[in-house]
């Protein structure tokens, strides 16, 4: 029977918690209740006690309570979560986790969610699940449900609120396995924008009909990063990196930035990968007056109203071009750089904002110059999202995997 793990601080949300697990119980699922609070006693025995976690967090909780300063208390209780729920779902004992809470809460919470696999079930009700929450959410699939008021006694509308979320974990558990009626297949990883997404779609829809699964990441920084963390889990057998863009926020300063760590996780894995120079002609903004005043003067373009998008010059391909190069060298497994001769975007193309052959040219050179000799370069003269460049990319992704070894490719 699934069992919902319940975490929390029960010495300020006990009520709340005994309602949502009477809820579950009520549908016949198995509940584990652990407590997170270090200010008091809970209302009712938890399966897993408040000293419990503190102790995996390499703390007392006496000595917490006695010092009554809520910073360190909640970097404890968060370590000992952190621990604690990845072992638990590790022995088969909770197959889902729903967290109620304000700012404290969701801090703990959420780090011991995002501690698990993707694809367990995570729910956190939350008076933070409105605006910027990406510290919460960060890579993982935990989904963020506002509580509306604050989890601070029970009422007609907060039942209403803590009913559904109830209901909403058991769904997510009671749902039937997902299987597929054929052998599974190896995954690929691509990355799109959506200046990129005629070529991604159409090499997504070559390497499927080959016998591959290909997971799309939107280049977003979030995208990259997610895509970097399944390759390190060893889900990936090959990387499709066409949309590369996420370096032009890294090196410029723009607001979509993955990290400097990108095609790290293929190159410590060894996995095979095609690399390709999509949107590297745009370093991403919210909206124009977001706009830092040092790039006053730059070509813009007004994407949405909430993102415009910027042209890379010269100058910046050519950092760009370095940092990919230094990245790309690290790889023992196949590399292959593919350029587009004609154009990196949607719109660097004649008669589009973005059409700049000059600043295109001194990312090619640069690039080439730049890789070692181990890092295969191939030239295409199409634009990114013709057809024949589609092609290319497919006949090296198929290249680079027939080269990969069985230790290569291993996860």
């Amino acid at each position: 029977m699934p069992t919902v793990l319940l975490a929390g601080t029960l010495d300020t949300k006990g009520a709340e918690y005994g309602y949502v697990r009477d809820r579950l119980r009520a549908r016949g699922l198995d509940v584990l209740v652990m407590d997170l609070g270090v200010l008091g006693e809970p209302p009712f025995a938890p399966d897993i006690t408040a000293s419990e976690v503190a102790r995996a967090g390499g703390a007392e909780l006496a000595a917490l309570r006695a010092a009554r300063d809520r910073g360190p208390a909640i970097d404890a209780m968060l370590r000992g979560a952190r621990a604690l729920v990845p072992r638990l779902h590790a022995d088969g004992r909770v197959h889902g986790v729903l967290g109620l809470g304000g700012s404290g809460g969701t801090a703990m919470i959420t780090a011991a969610m995002r501690a698990l696999p993707i694809g367990v079930p995570k729910l956190m009700l939350s008076t933070l699940a409105s605006g910027q929450t990406a510290q919460y959410v960060d890579v993982s699939d935990l989904t963020l449900m506002p509580s509306v008021i604050d989890i601070a006694g029970l009422n007609p509308l907060s039942r209403r609120i803590l009913a559904n979320a109830a209901a909403a974990i058991a769904g997510m558990v009671e749902q039937a396995p997902i299987e597929r009626d054929d052998a599974p297949r190896p995954l690929l990883a691509a990355t799109m924008f959506g200046v990129t997404t005629p070529c991604v779609t159409a090499a997504r829809q070559r390497l499927e009909a080959a016998g591959y699964d290909v997971l799309v990441f939107h280049a977003t920084g979030t995208g990259g990063r997610a895509m970097e963390s399944l390759i390190a889990s060893g889900f990936i057998t090959g990387v499709l990196d066409v949309t590369t863009t996420e370096w032009c926020d890294e090196v410029v300063g723009g607001v979509l930035a993955a990290g400097p760590d990108r095609h790290g996780a293929a190159a410590r894995r060894g996995i095979p990968q095609v690399v390709s120079t999509g949107a590297l002609d745009m370093v991403n903004f919210h909206a124009m007056d977001t706009v830092p005043e040092r790039f006053a003067g730059r070509t813009f373009y007004r994407h949405t109203p909430e993102i415009t998008l910027m042209r890379t010059t010269a100058d910046e391909n050519r950092t760009i071009a370095r940092r990919i190069a230094a990245q790309l060298a690290r790889s023992a497994a196949p590399v292959t750089l593919v350029v587009p001769l004609r154009g990196i975007s949607m719109i660097d193309a004649p008669g589009q904002p973005f059409h700049d052959p000059a600043a295109d040219r001194a990312l090619f050179e640069t690039l080439r110059e730049a890789i070692p000799p181990e890092v295969r370069w191939v030239e295409v003269d199409a634009h990114i999202n013709d057809p024949a460049f589609a092609e290319a990319l497919v006949s090296e992704m198929l290249a680079v995997l027939r080269l990969a070894t069985p230790a290569d490719t291993a996860h």
